[in-house]
């Protein structure tokens, strides 16, 4: 028995020359340097006393460390959860403690903070820069480590996802979840060993590190490595790169520059995009600016990738492709039978990339996780006559900002305890940059709101991505018969928010 996930992600490159991470100021790290940094840490892990189906709580930035992290863990057997880093220590403490992660790495600058919430986990720290007390133990191990046995069931990644309400809730990834997703979207997107990804996505949620990164790595291809999005970076390095995974948000601010040209991503084969919907408007001005067509695909935390518009053959705005293969994906009604052909209803879906369950959440897994396999995945949809699949809403009021998840409830009880607020609502509207930006609906309690104030609160509480882009005051909030905030009717009524306040600043200019 093996490591199905180790042996053939990583295992195959030991030793190689081959070039791996391309950093931005041209310093390259091989596949067999990398591997002995993950040889390195597996050892330390197991040296702290973590053994196979421990949790590993990772808070910190982007580096090629942060990679072998997550390689090492794979190595060792344990169970990777890796953390935004925007999450403050409030948010981050409820995460080690539910996942009773034996292990918190996080960064120096956040050491203090985090101790107060780490509970029982032991905390080690490690850097953008490659410092820390994690890698100075690790540079007195050895390299060489034996490959802890798991097999494909085993767990291998713990991605917490929150609802609309509740607490959040931790998808249990297995080691075939990973791989076998890997394996489609290598095959299906046409990955070989010669392409070059230009990575400039997070590494602490499925689309940069279980997409992107997996996918070189079964490939053996190259990533140009970066820590973040920064467009004069993505511009300078375009040319020596063959494909790039982004979400909406990169591709409208690449078109936002007008060095952003044909010539410029002459090399490039394909360009892929997630995580929110790409707005039709950007789909055709980008192939008029680069002639080549975005790609786009579905996924999810609890799935990986369920669906991609085709590599050859017609790539349609407006949705999401169709079903990957060994992917069975059905469109229901709300007695759970099968919809006519064109007709909108909630979109399930099968399959060796869905998730084994949520931890410790058996009541919650049975809710969304049927006997049969297939997962409910609360988003609401259609498919054509050609089988293209379309979401066109969330039957849950996750907003999806920039390719970031922000679930309502969270932010509405935060907002609900500002000076001033009687109640609010949290909606997701349309913003030309972002996809969809987050928008706080409050009503006062009696008197004048300071809004500005309101949203300074946040900073404590909430990571940046969850606040609200503006806030706005109604009398009251719309119900239904039951009670219930109507958010659909504030969806609609505020739809056009940020392009009101757009032309009413450009009137005062």
């Amino acid at each position: 028995m093996g490591n199905p996930l180790f042996d053939q992600l990583f295992a195959p490159h030991r030793g190689s020359d081959a070039v791996f991470l391309t950093l931005p100021d041209g310093r390259q790290i091989t596949y067999g340097g990398f591997l002995e940094t993950v040889g390195r840490y597996a050892n330390l892990l197991t040296w702290l006393g973590l053994k196979p189906g421990d949790r590993v709580a990772v808070q910190i930035a982007k580096s090629p460390e942060a990679l072998a992290v997550y390689a090492a863990c794979v190595q060792a057997g344990l169970v990777f959860l890796p953390l935004n880093t925007a999450y403050t220590p409030d948010e981050l403490g409820y995460f080690v403690g539910d996942s009773e992660a034996g292990l918190l790495i996080c960064d120096d600058a956040e050491v203090d903070a985090l101790r107060s919430v780490a509970g029982e986990a032991a905390v080690e720290t490690l850097n953008a820069d490659g410092s820390g007390s994690f890698a100075v133990k690790a540079s007195e191990t050895s390299p060489d480590f034996a490959t802890v046995a798991r097999d494909e069931d085993d767990l291998a990644a713990l991605l917490y996802t929150s609802g609309t309400t509740g607490r959040s809730k931790g998808a249990m990834l297995s080691q075939r979840n990973l791989l076998s997703n890997a394996r489609i979207l290598a095959e299906h997107w046409r990955f070989t060993g010669d392409d070059v990804q230009l990575h400039a996505l997070p590494i602490f949620h499925t689309h940069g590190l279980f997409v992107a990164t997996n996918i070189a790595l079964l490939t053996g291809g190259q990533m140009i490595f970066l820590p973040k999005f920064d467009l004069d970076a993505v511009l300078r390095l375009l040319p020596q790169a063959t494909a790039m995974m982004g979400v909406p948000t990169f591709y409208t601010r690449l078109l936002s520059d007008d060095r952003f040209d044909r010539d410029l991503v002459r090399n490039m084969r394909l360009f892929i995009s997630g995580s929110a919907p790409l707005l039709a408007d950007t789909h055709v001005a980008f192939e008029e600016r680069t002639g080549h067509r975005i790609l786009e695909r579905y996924g999810m935390t609890e799935t990986n990738m369920n669906t991609s518009n085709p590599y050859d053959g017609e790539r349609r705005a407006g949705t999401v492709g169709m079903p990957l293969p060994g992917v069975d994906l059905q469109i229901i009604d709300d007695h759970s039978d099968p919809v006519p052909q064109g007709e909108i209803g909630q979109i399930i879906v099968r399959g060796p990339n869905v998730f084994q369950g949520y931890w410790r959440m058996p009541e919650k897994t049975a809710e969304e996780l049927r006997e049969d396999g297939f997962f409910l995945t609360g988003d609401l949809g259609c498919v054509d006559a050609d089988g293209y699949v379309q979401i066109v809403g969330r039957s849950k009021d996750l907003i999806i900002s920039g390719g970031y998840n922000v679930y309502p409830k969270e932010v509405e009880l935060v907002l609900d305890q500002a000076p001033g607020v009687l109640e609010s609502a949290v909606i997701g509207v349309p913003h030309p940059d972002l996809g969809e930006a987050v928008l706080g609906v409050l009503v006062a309690d009696g008197g004048v709101l300071d809004e500005s104030a309101i949203l300074d609160g946040l900073h404590q509480s909430l990571a940046r991505f969850k606040h609200p882009k503006a806030l706005t005051v109604l009398p009251e909030l719309p119900r239904n018969a039951m009670g219930k905030v109507q958010k659909n009717i504030l969806r609609q009524e505020l739809a056009d928010f940020f392009e009101r306040e757009r032309g009413q600043r450009r009137r005062e200019e």
